[in-house]
């Protein structure tokens, strides 16, 4: 019993349990830079801009049919204007999105300029 460890708790550690300490945090040297095909990032973004585009076209389109709606169906206006409110939000959205997508592809593109050595100098 005498060559047993006695476990001391959490807090206590001898030396020579301690790990071998390595750099991490702000000590770490940064992660290597990867490969990026910047061609392939560009056009996934202008892809996924096109895309926003049309839901937004879509969702404005919804809207304006259901304002139509509200019109023509004097039964059910409150719904029509309802449904027409949630459309309106949704292309706003979604044009949200278009906006986001525009900046990402432009972000994109001053990316691969800076890593292929032309960088614009604004004196």
């Amino acid at each position: 019993m005498a060559e047993e460890k006695q476990h001391q708790g959490v807090f206590h550690h001898h030396k020579s349990e301690e790990k071998p300490e390595t750099a991490t945090g702000y000590d770490a040297p940064p992660p290597p830079v990867s490969d990026v095909d910047y061609r392939k990032e560009k056009k996934h973004h202008k892809n996924l801009e096109h895309v926003a585009e049309l839901g937004t076209a879509g969702a404005g389109a919804f809207a304006m049919n259901e304002k139509h709606k509200t019109k023509k169906d004097p039964e059910h206006p409150h719904r029509h204007k309802i449904k027409e409110e949630i459309a309106a939000a949704a292309a706003v959205g979604t044009c949200g999105l278009v906006f986001h997508e525009h900046h990402e592809k432009k972000a994109t593109k001053k990316e691969e300029e800076e890593a292929n050595g032309k960088k614009h100098h604004h004196f």
